[in-house]
């Protein structure tokens, strides 16, 4: 169709109408807009008492301990994981790591669904590749594979006698006296700690929505996160025998659920998948490495692979495309650049926009087509069809999601209202009941609660000041690492750092400025360190007026946890600094190498260091 800019008037060719997708989007928006927003969930405990089960690990018998530590890390996932690999590096040896699952890898501890994959390239994804002298198998590993990377980890910088599995945090409180932290846990362990590092990750508490009914279910009901093997039988790879007389629905249609849809399908008797919003789903075409292409590896390969990657994505000039995935394609078709001759920075400031806004719908447009080419039922290909923004929701990427809707066995169950309810043998979807044996949630985790929801404990700082009070309106950060009347307090979490796609690599980014920062300080023997309150007020608006534009856009957006299921202010990526993660870190970089330590306050010790 003719469609011209409306400040420069320069045509674009585009074949769809963007005031029929603008209106198409507010309305699908409205239909699944809720006043309870986040208060439609609840976790797991509420109703099917398992939130604490560990179904992959026996239960770890031990008795409570009392510890002084220089370093104590909270998490056991990739956060936690590199951040004991560079406390290590810097001959910081007296740490202890706490970890609520019965092993190392967090996500991928808790995550064994059949089918469960990253979506990011697993060579830039998985963490200390190098250093561990690993390449993965595939571009993109299994998550058993990714797992054993965890282990590997732990293995290689000798963590697991460092590490208490299966315990999870209660109270962490500053000693303005002792100059110290004192966290406690579950099991009735103690730790006095000079330093302080939290990286439990953001989600990590899966949950279910509020279905009237659910607990009258007399059929199996588990979530994704705690995959009950014991039931289906198989393994993540699949070959669930003991789904093949078994009718099961799976509840959702994110990252998690496309997943794991073609293997349940393959299995399962019947399926029905019930879907309130559709997903974005492009290819993935996974492949195995390379092993030339391995052997031909250079020290510094995984770095110069990042470098390239975040470049592209940031916008940055690069030479070549290492990865040449999803991802690398997609952020530089978000400029529009490729929609006008003229570059896109020297139009029009609203022309600029509308561009964006162009190109944005252009590629849900391909994804459109995708499905039509793919799923043979007009009616079922409608159905798998999203209407929204393209990063209204994190794009998906599977080859074999939208092909399981052409078999005999799968039913889409869709509405923009989700279940109506649960039966004793059955899930009812747009008034319409499916008898069912099984109901696998594939619903999420947790967000927006703040830090003592998210995590299940408050962090007490100087003068009793509860974190969770001093976050209620938005996390307050210098760099996104440490927080003024806190001393000795490291977030590992992605608040208010810059990210963009691959949050291992800003885990690893952050363990690492942060041990070599404790480093400085027990070398130097300064018992405390925190950001001024000037230095972190400057930090925090610079993040938040980084926001803004994303704030609009999540603002006409589907709901969904990006953008806290239409409450904007509970959106989960809302104090991350949305910049440039090469420009990021290279800021940092430049701060650390100055050596004057500028917004921080460091202070020489008063007390006695713990021996190791």
């Amino acid at each position: 169709m003719a469609f011209t800019l409306p400040e420069s008037n320069i045509p674009l060719d585009i074949d769809f109408d963007p005031d029929y997708l603008r209106e198409r989007f507010e309305a699908d928006k409205q239909a699944r807009l809720r006043k309870d927003t986040l208060d439609q969930f609840q976790n797991l405990d509420d109703v099917l008492e398992i939130a604490d089960h560990d179904p992959f690990s026996e239960p770890i018998t031990r008795e409570p301990v009392t510890e002084e530590l220089d370093v104590l890390v909270l998490g056991g996932g990739f956060g936690g994981l590199t951040a004991g690999a560079y406390l290590t590096m810097n001959g910081v040896t007296n740490f202890r790591i706490v970890e609520y699952g019965g092993d190392y890898g967090g996500t991928w501890y808790w995550n064994r669904y059949p089918g469960v994959q990253c979506d990011i390239e697993s060579h830039i994804y998985m963490p200390l590749l190098e250093e561990t002298g690993y390449v993965p198998s595939q571009r993109y590993a299994d998550g058993s594979e990714i797992f054993e990377h965890a282990q590997r980890i732990g293995r290689h910088y000798d963590l697991y006698d460092k590490t208490y599995f299966q315990t999870r945090a209660t109270h962490a409180q500053w000693d303005e006296a002792e100059q110290r932290w004192e966290v406690t846990t579950d099991r009735g362990d103690r730790f006095v700690t000079k330093f302080f590092m939290r990286c439990n990750g953001a989600l990590t508490k899966p949950v279910l929505p509020k279905v009237p009914g659910i607990g009258d279910f007399e059929g199996k009901i588990f979530h994704s996160s705690r995959w009950d093997y014991d039931y289906t039988g198989g393994s993540a790879a699949g070959n669930m025998e003991n789904l093949r007389d078994k009718r099961v629905a799976v509840v959702g249609t994110g990252a998690t659920g496309i997943q794991m849809v073609p293997y349940v399908a393959e299995d399962a008797e019947h399926l029905v998948v019930v879907q309130r919003t559709p997903s974005v789903v492009q290819p993935r075409n996974n492949r195995k490495t390379d092993p030339a292409w391995a052997a031909s590896l250079k020290p510094g390969w995984q770095y110069e692979r990042h470098d390239n990657f975040n470049g592209i994505i940031s916008g940055h000039e690069v030479e070549g495309n290492h990865v040449d995935d999803g991802w690398t394609h997609l952020f530089p078709e978000l400029t529009g650049q490729h929609l006008v001759d003229t570059p896109v920075g020297e139009l029009p400031a609203g022309d600029q926009a509308v561009v964006a806004e162009i190109a944005d719908m252009k590629l849900l447009m391909g994804a459109h087509a995708r499905v039509d080419s793919i799923v043979r039922d007009p009616a079922v290909a409608e159905g798998l069809k999203p209407w929204f923004g393209y990063m209204c929701k994190r794009p998906c990427f599977n080859d074999e999601y939208l092909d399981t809707f052409n078999r005999d066995n799968v039913t889409l169950a869709a509405s923009p209202t989700g279940i109506d309810g649960i039966t004793a043998t059955g899930i009812v979807v747009d008034g319409v009941e499916h008898e069912v044996d099984c109901i696998i949630f594939a619903t999420g985790f947790e967000t927006g609660s703040g830090p003592a929801g998210i995590y299940g404990y408050d962090v007490i700082g100087r003068d009793g000041q509860s974190m969770q009070e001093y976050f209620s309106d938005g996390a307050k950060t210098f760099h996104g690492f440490f927080t003024h009347g806190f001393p000795n307090f490291v977030e590992l979490g992605m608040t208010q750092t810059a990210y963009y796609v691959n949050f291992v690599y800003m885990l690893d980014r952050k363990a690492r400025h942060s041990a070599r920062i404790i480093k400085h300080l027990l070398d130097n023997d300064l018992g405390t360190f925190e950001p001024t309150l000037q230095a972190q007020t400057e930090w925090v608006r610079k993040v938040r007026e980084s926001n803004e534009p994303r704030m609009a856009y999540w603002g006409a957006c589907t709901p969904g946890y990006y953008n806290g299921q239409g409450d904007v202010s509970k959106a989960v990526f809302m104090d991350v600094y949305n910049s440039s993660e090469i420009d990021f870190w290279n800021m940092i970089e430049d701060w650390w190498h100055a050596g004057t330590f500028d917004g921080l306050i460091m202070e020489p010790s008063t007390t006695a260091v713990p021996v190791a």
